[in-house]
């Protein structure tokens, strides 16, 4: 039987890395197989650079869509897929060679699962995670300052300049067509157990 495909996407802050993260917990890896976007970015060089000079990550050419969508339907062939890690943010990191083994659920997360037609074409089930502009605002802020240690003037205009604009362009305008919406204001906890019974069901 052909594996389950869901798509997971919502803006950044939403909060998909920690959904994401509680759905891991909850699956075994021959229950449940998870694909990132974020290990299909292009290399920094590769990357385009607004007015200011700075390289903006956050447009549907980042990512290379091509190799995204050929893993996804390795897996759905029942394939095993290895992809380098993506560690562009952190020069200090050495990038670890990732296995992907296909299971009965394949979840694919990113902020372009459902903008890349062609991806979008091949879901089963799409979740679509949403949160206030002004929490996805902290949350970034947060992150980025605490983890990466990026200067604040730095996030900020990133934001503005750069994961606003690809937020209203690209991503809000599929919200629509989602499946199910998971509001993520305060918490998921409601949204996670929706979508974990889902797939225990399909397992089932």
């Amino acid at each position: 039987m052909k594996p389950f495909l869901i798509g997971i996407t919502g803006g950044s802050g939403s909060g998909k890395t920690s959904f994401i993260s509680e759905l891991r917990k909850a699956f075994t890896e021959a229950e449940v197989c998870i694909l990132s976007q974020d290990d299909y970015y292009f290399p920094r060089d590769q990357q385009l650079t607004d007015d200011a000079g700075v390289t903006n990550f956050d447009l549907p050419r980042s990512i290379d869509k091509k190799s995204f969508k050929a893993d996804i339907e390795q897996l759905l062939a029942g394939a095993v897929v290895e992809r380098l890690e993506y560690t562009f943010n952190n020069e200090k990191a050495s990038p670890k060679m990732l296995r992907f083994q296909s299971a009965p659920v394949i979840i694919v997360e990113g902020i372009f699962v459902f903008h890349f037609k062609k991806i979008r074409q091949l879901l089963d089930l799409k979740v679509f995670l949403h949160a206030k502009e002004n929490l996805k605002v902290i949350r970034r802020i947060k992150r980025d300052q605490v983890e990466r240690n990026y200067p604040i003037e730095d996030v900020l205009y990133r934001y503005e300049k750069h994961v606003m604009p690809t937020f209203e362009r690209y991503i809000e305008p599929y919200m629509e067509d989602a499946d199910i919406v998971v509001n993520n204001n305060s918490h998921f906890s409601v949204g996670l157990e929706v979508v974990k019974g889902f797939i225990r069901n399909k397992l089932a």
